[in-house]
C-alpha cells in the first residue's frame, strides 16, 4: 500500500458531478432519464437561459449560456425545468458528507465540485478503490454520477477529472503529462480562459504542451505573474494545499441576472438594479462583512460586457449605500444601448469583526440611530414576513443568480 502514499508527495482527488441540476432532477424524478433535459432561469420566456443540460441534451447541440429559443430549435423534444435551489444544496450537502467521512481535508470550490487531500488514509484502501468507492457510494444512495481526477496537486487532479465524463476515473501523474496532458488544446487548460487563450494563440503556443514549453519571460511580459503561473501548471507544478477553511474566505460578494428580454426601459432596469443590491446585502449579513469598493457589470444586447468599480470613503453593507454607489456608476458609465445582464458587486469585502474603523462621535451618533431603525425593520420582517417594507423584493429559490454556485458554502458544515 505505501507506494500509493508517497511519503514526501500528497494524493489529491478532485471530484466533480456531471450535469448536476440536471442529475439531481432526474434522480428525483426517474421518469426524467434518458429523455433530453435542460435547467433554465425562465423556461416561460422565449429568451431563457440554459444553466445546465443533460448529456442526452447536449448530444444535440445544447450548451450552457444558450438562449432557450435556440436550444428548442436544435432539440425539439427537450424538457426544460427551472432552478431548484433546495434539492440541489440538499444533494451538495450530502455528496460533501460521504468525501468528509473519508478525510477531515476537503475544499469544496462550488456545489457540485470539490478536492480531497487523501494523503495517510491508508485504511480506506488504494487510492483507486477509494475512488471507485466513493463514485459507487454517491450513485447509489444519491443516484447521482460523478467523476473523480487522481493526482499529485489540485491542478492535476482537476485536468484529470474532465477527461473521461460521465462516471469516469482518470490517474495523471506527473510522468504521464507528455503523454495526456500536453496534447490538448490550450483552451482546454483549467485557468485558461477565451481572452487569454486567444492572446496565447497569437504567439503561437496552441497547445498545454507548447505553454510549457513556451518562453517565461515573453509569458510574464504579456500575462504579468499568472503567465509564470500557468507555464508551472503546464509543466505539472502546483503547490496550493487542499485547504478546508478556503470556503469561508471572500474577496467580494455580488449578484447578477439576465433580464427577460434585452431592454433600455429606465424603470425596469430601476427595479432590478434594487432587486441585486437587495441580494448583496442579505448575502453580506449573513457573512457579517463589509465592503469598501463597489462594481456593476452591463452586458449589452451584442455580449460586450463592461465592468467599472470605484473605491468608497468608508466600508459599506447597507442596501441603500449599495444601491447609491452603484447607480452612479450606472448613470455614469452606461451608454443607453439595450442591456441584457446587470451585475452588482461589493469588492475589498472583509468580515466587519475584522475592521477597526475609528468612528468620531458625529459618525457614530449617526450610524447608531441608523443600526436602530435596522434592527427594528429586521424584527417586523421576522415577525410579519418579508416586503414589510423593502419594495420589489424577490427572494424566492425559483429566480436565477449567478453567485449561486458559491452561495450554498454558507452552509457547509453547520
Amino acid at each position: 500500500m505505501s507506494q500509493w502514499y508517497p511519503k514526501k508527495g500528497r494524493v489529491i482527488f478532485h471530484v466533480d458531478m456531471n450535469s448536476f441540476y440536471a442529475s439531481v432532477e432526474m434522480a428525483y424524478n426517474p421518469k426524467l432519464k434518458g429523455k433530453p433535459l435542460a435547467i433554465a432561469g425562465n423556461p416561460e420566456e422565449r429568451k431563457g437561459i440554459i444553466v445546465t443540460s443533460s448529456y442526452k441534451a447536449r448530444a444535440k447541440g445544447v450548451r450552457t449560456t444558450m438562449q432557450l429559443w435556440e436550444a428548442r430549435r436544435l432539440c425539439p423534444d427537450l424538457t426544460v425545468l427551472r432552478p431548484n435551489f433546495d434539492r440541489y444544496r440538499t444533494a451538495s450537502k450530502e455528496m460533501f458528507q460521504m468525501l468528509a467521512a473519508i478525510t477531515t481535508c476537503v475544499q469544496p470550490v462550488s456545489i457540485d465540485e470539490g478536492y480531497m487531500d487523501i494523503t495517510g488514509t491508508e485504511e480506506h484502501g488504494s487510492p483507486i478503490e477509494i475512488a471507485e468507492n466513493l463514485q459507487q457510494q454517491i450513485k447509489n444512495e444519491l443516484d447521482l454520477p460523478c467523476s473523480i481526477g487522481i493526482a499529485p496537486n489540485k491542478f492535476l487532479a482537476k485536468m484529470a477529472s474532465d477527461m473521461k465524463k460521465p462516471m469516469g476515473i482518470t490517474i495523471l501523474r506527473k510522468r504521464d503529462i507528455r503523454e495526456k496532458l500536453w496534447p490538448l488544446p490550450i483552451e482546454e487548460m483549467y485557468g485558461v480562459g477565451e481572452k487569454t487563450a486567444a492572446k496565447m494563440r497569437a504567439i503561437d503556443i496552441q497547445t498545454i504542451g507548447d505553454l510549457a514549453n513556451g518562453d517565461g519571460y515573453q509569458l510574464k511580459q504579456l500575462f504579468g505573474i499568472n503567465g509564470e503561473r500557468l507555464k508551472n501548471r503546464a509543466n505539472g507544478m502546483d503547490e496550493r494545499p487542499v485547504d478546508p477553511d478556503a470556503v469561508h474566505e471572500f474577496k467580494s460578494i455580488g449578484s447578477s441576472q439576465t433580464l427577460p428580454t434585452d431592454t433600455v426601459d429606465e424603470d425596469e432596469i430601476r427595479q432590478l438594479m434594487n432587486l441585486l443590491a437587495d441580494n448583496v446585502e442579505r448575502r453580506m449579513k449573513r457573512k457579517q462583512a463589509v465592503g469598501r469598493s463597489i462594481q456593476i457589470m452591463i452586458r449589452y444586447y451584442d455580449r460586450t460586457t463592461v465592468t467599472r468599480s470605484k473605491k468608497l470613503h468608508d466600508y459599506i453593507d447597507k442596501k441603500e449605500d449599495i444601491l447609491y454607489a452603484a447607480n452612479e456608476l450606472f448613470q455614469k458609465h452606461w451608454n443607453t444601448e439595450p442591456i441584457r445582464l446587470l451585475g452588482i458587486t461589493v469588492q475589498d469585502v472583509d468580515e466587519k469583526q475584522n475592521i477597526a474603523k475609528q468612528l468620531d462621535l458625529f459618525t457614530y451618533e449617526k450610524e447608531a440611530e441608523k443600526e436602530k431603525l435596522y434592527t427594528t425593520i429586521d424584527q417586523l420582517t421576522q415577525k410579519y414576513g418579508k416586503n414589510t417594507f423593502k419594495q420589489l423584493q424577490n427572494d424566492t429559490d425559483d429566480d436565477l443568480r449567478t453567485s449561486f454556485q458559491k452561495d450554498f458554502l454558507d452552509d457547509y458544515k453547520k
